[in-house]
């Protein structure tokens, strides 16, 4: 015989007490990742097609933080499913690695990479938000987690952490 919940574990559904990333505030950063997104796709897009030569190291990295953002963007949306909290987790982790290394590495020579990309000077032609984002989008992932990653004492209501019903 089934137990409660075993029919959505193996599923992309939601389970049961797990707060959608997309929801609330979670609307204003998938939105936030969305506009970034679009930017940096624009932007790899039109280097990647004509300016490839002059710095492939550069614009293959404005195109790879192009692909987290969109990967970030589709994960974040879809947050109640465990398999896109799961990606979620990977993309926005990727992400803050990206940001601090290519960030530090601009800094310290500021031609390292020819060009600049969308990470360089931690995302300094941005207005910081490459920098800022992995880290409230981190946080987010790290707040609507389900019940079950609160261990044997459940959810505290203090934290915003209680199961809810629909």
């Amino acid at each position: 015989m089934s137990r409660p919940g075993d029919a959505q574990r193996g599923s992309g559904r939601a389970v049961a007490g797990a707060r959608s990333t997309g929801a609330g505030f979670g609307r204003v950063l998938v939105t936030v990742y969305g506009v970034l997104a679009f930017a940096a796709l624009g932007r790899s897009s039109y280097e990647l097609a004509t300016k490839f030569t002059e710095a492939p190291v550069a614009y293959s990295l404005s195109a790879l933080a192009a692909l987290v953002y969109v990967v970030a963007t589709v994960a974040l949306a879809l947050g109640a499913a465990p398999v896109w909290r799961r990606v979620a987790w990977a993309a926005v982790g990727v992400e803050a690695v990206g940001v601090l290394a290519v960030g530090s590495a601009s800094l310290v020579s500021r031609d390292v990479f020819g060009e600049s990309t969308v990470w360089s000077l931690y995302g300094q032609g941005y207005g910081y938000v490459p920098l800022v984002l992995p880290f409230v989008g981190l946080w987010w992932l790290w707040r609507t987690r389900g019940p079950a990653a609160h261990g044997p004492r459940g959810s505290d209501p203090a934290d915003g952490s209680e199961e809810t019903t629909a």
